[in-house]
């Protein structure tokens, strides 16, 4: 017994080590619930990661819940701050929305909605699916699919091809291909004005239509050097007018600019312009 009872007996000094040990026990456990050891920068960059991650879920998670609502396709241009809120967006996405309608202006497409409002994709895909627009715009924008798709080379089009783009009767697609052929390619849409029977109404559909990508490598012609023949030899310039421009040539003793050639006789003057993309006066 008192073998046993000298293991609870402690010195002076024994004491004393006990009481620094439990005064620094205390000491630690108040500076851990009590004292904020994180820095100003941790904390703000932490806080915000934490924010945007919360905002995320809530929006997510107020899209599933207004789920169970049959949320019925609407117009996103009238969303109002209610409707907005319950989608899951932020007032200042609301408020991008509110600021562009303003102006009388309307967003078309899901892209130009999230253009405007900067909401996040994960929301927009949630979202979109909902929107419904005008009939108008919805046409507008399959219209828009299908020209585009439609943008050929015209220097490479066949006469099937231009058909089927704009619609235009065979003849006319297949004037527009020989004529091209005869120019070694067009320069110019211009060019088109002088296809036999083309309206400017078809010309207006080719436009729309085609592009000219492959643009011809054409040698021009020196018109104070070249002979009647070397002129003759352009579509737009017969062999009569290539002699009456070599005549006027001497006259003045060669051209100072193209815009002379007015002055010819019989001198197409209407496809000038034209005309002057295949000469040079030096």
């Amino acid at each position: 017994m008192k073998n046993i009872k000298s293991h609870f007996v402690f010195t002076k000094e024994q004491r004393s080590g006990v009481f620094v040990l439990l005064v620094l026990i205390i000491v630690f456990q108040c500076v851990y619930f009590f004292a904020d050891l994180t820095t100003d920068e941790f904390k703000d960059v932490d806080q915000q990661k934490i924010a945007a991650f919360q905002k995320e879920i809530d929006s997510l998670g107020l899209l599933k819940q207004s789920d169970k609502y049959e949320v019925r396709p609407y117009n996103p241009n009238f969303i109002t701050d209610y409707k907005g809120y319950v989608l899951g967006m932020s007032v200042a996405e609301i408020d991008r929305l509110h600021n562009f309608r303003k102006f009388n202006k309307y967003v078309n497409s899901a892209k130009e909605f999230q253009k405007i409002t900067q909401v996040s994709d994960s929301l927009l895909l949630v979202m979109s699916p909902k929107f419904k627009f005008p009939d108008w715009v919805t046409k507008k924008n399959i219209s828009n699919r299908y020209s585009s798709s439609y943008q050929k080379d015209l220097n490479k089009a066949e006469a099937k091809d231009i058909h089927k783009a704009t619609n235009l009767e065979y003849k006319l697609a297949y004037r527009v291909v020989n004529f091209r052929k005869k120019l070694n390619g067009f320069l110019s849409f211009d060019q088109l004005n002088d296809v036999y029977d083309l309206s400017e109404e078809d010309i207006k559909k080719v436009k729309q239509k085609f592009v000219l990508k492959t643009i011809p490598n054409i040698k021009k012609i020196n018109i104070n050097l070249a002979s009647a023949s070397e002129l003759a030899s352009l579509v737009y310039i017969s062999e009569y007018t290539a002699a009456n421009i070599v005549d006027e040539r001497m006259l003045r003793e060669g051209f100072n600019n193209l815009d002379e050639l007015k002055y010819v006789a019989h001198f197409p003057i209407e496809k000038l312009d034209r005309i002057k993309l295949y000469l040079t006066i030096n």
